[in-house]
């Protein structure tokens, strides 16, 4: 697949590799047990990683039933299982540092790995919670990493309140914890504007999807 996106002109380390966190990161405390950490980019050489996972990730698309119709989905998807080998050396780096970070809050690994690649402004992801699995009844983490053309994440309490937005890319990550998937919702919205690709990667815990 060729990429076309703009890549950022703070960003021209050949060398990829996740950066430090520890006070790097920013936590927002948000209201019924739900958090965020931010980290602007993380990952150094982020748009070189861009390039190498373009072409190693076997991308598919899917289609789902929504309602009374089967829809294609608006993205195309990879996923890694517990055990399965990453599809570059600096996502395992990338995974080591999180569990390191997060060991003692958490209390366990992450341990697979979710891969979209948002095409356009056409691609997106509608208002949803990590909510297969554990995340519907425990509080959990879901970490995810942002390369490629920058794309809005909107989050918003289940039930309605006031929607934050953060714009991310170029090796940024931002880390959803305490009970954030059960009960406020994320999003990418659609984007007249992005003609760019993002690739977003998902890290998460045993038992989270």
């Amino acid at each position: 697949m060729t990429s076309a996106f703009q890549a950022s002109l703070l960003d021209c380390d050949d060398d990829v590799a996740p950066g430090l966190l520890g006070s790097s990161v920013r936590r927002t405390e948000l209201d019924r047990g739900a958090w965020i950490d931010v980290r602007p980019g993380w990952i150094s050489g982020a748009d070189t990683l861009f390039d190498r996972l373009i072409d190693a990730v076997p991308w598919r698309a899917e289609r789902r039933r929504m309602y009374e119709r089967v829809v294609d989905v608006p993205r195309l998807l990879a996923f890694y299982a517990e055990g399965e080998a990453l599809p570059d050396p600096a996502l395992d780096e990338a995974k080591r540092a999180l569990d390191v970070h997060y060991a003692e809050e958490l209390g366990e690994s992450f341990r697979t790995a979710g891969l979209c690649l948002y095409r356009d402004g056409r691609d997106s992801v509608a208002w949803h919670g990590d909510t297969i699995g554990r995340g519907r009844s425990e509080d959990t983490m879901v970490a995810i990493v942002s390369i490629g053309t920058p794309r809005t994440l909107l989050l918003r309490p289940r039930g309605g309140g006031p929607t934050l937005r953060h714009d991310l890319g170029h090796g940024d990550l931002i880390v959803m914890g305490g009970s954030c998937q059960r009960t406020w919702e994320h999003a990418i919205p659609k984007s007249a504007r992005v003609t760019g690709l993002r690739i977003s990667i998902q890290f998460r815990p045993r038992g989270v999807r």
